[in-house]
């Protein structure tokens, strides 16, 4: 009897299921697992373009308010006053220029909060919101409250803010590292320009 039953028993075919090949096979791939993290984490476009758009609106209503034109005659005034140097652009190009980089960072603001969550996607988020800030309290800066030592400093640091960005982008998205560099390259001849203005009126503001 005893016989009969382990002679039932098939012992010839050792059970693979909970072998280590069986068990690796069943697991997820990496590949599967990196593709499953990449779908979740970034913002919905209806919530990145929201806050794009409020950023770009904001940024907006802050430079019409300092804006050196006819509808602020007092702040104009005092611009066309300053002795500036020959490389000057005309007010023209300061007013197609800097909508157009505001436009590009957005674009990549979008592009990066899209991305999935991470601490480098994070703080790329910030440096571009601090950067987006930093255009509006520069003009604070200089149009109304006429400190040209202060806003020539806060040049500098928007120049190396918006150099990090772009360094700090190029690894979360690279479109968006694109889309800042000709705000970063305009920061450059805008920061020498800002120095030649504060060094050549040193009566006119601080």
């Amino acid at each position: 009897m005893t016989g009969r039953l382990l002679g039932d028993l098939d012992t010839s075919a050792p059970d693979r299921s909970l072998s280590p090949a069986s068990r690796a096979k069943d697991m997820p791939r990496a590949s599967e697992l990196t593709d499953a993290a990449a779908s979740t984490g970034g913002w919905s476009p209806v919530a990145a373009l929201g806050l794009v758009g409020l950023v770009l609106g904001a940024s907006a209503l802050v430079g019409r308010r300092n804006a050196p034109d006819r509808t602020h005659p007092t702040i104009r005034r005092w611009y066309q006053r300053l002795d500036k140097p020959d490389i000057t652009p005309p007010d023209a190009v300061f007013g197609a220029v800097w909508p157009a980089l505001e436009v590009g960072l957005a674009v990549g603001g979008y592009r990066l909060l899209r991305r999935p969550s991470s601490a480098r996607r994070d703080v790329a988020v910030a440096l571009w919101l601090g950067n987006s800030a930093m255009i509006g309290g520069w003009s604070e800066l200089f149009f109304r409250r006429k400190r040209l030592g202060a806003s020539a400093a806060a040049s500098g640091a928007m120049l190396a803010s918006g150099a990090a960005l772009v360094a700090t982008a190029a690894r979360v998205d690279r479109t968006a590292a694109v889309t800042a560099m000709p705000y970063v390259g305009w920061l450059g001849f805008a920061t020498l320009l800002a120095e030649r203005i504060r060094r050549d009126n040193p009566a006119r503001g601080r």
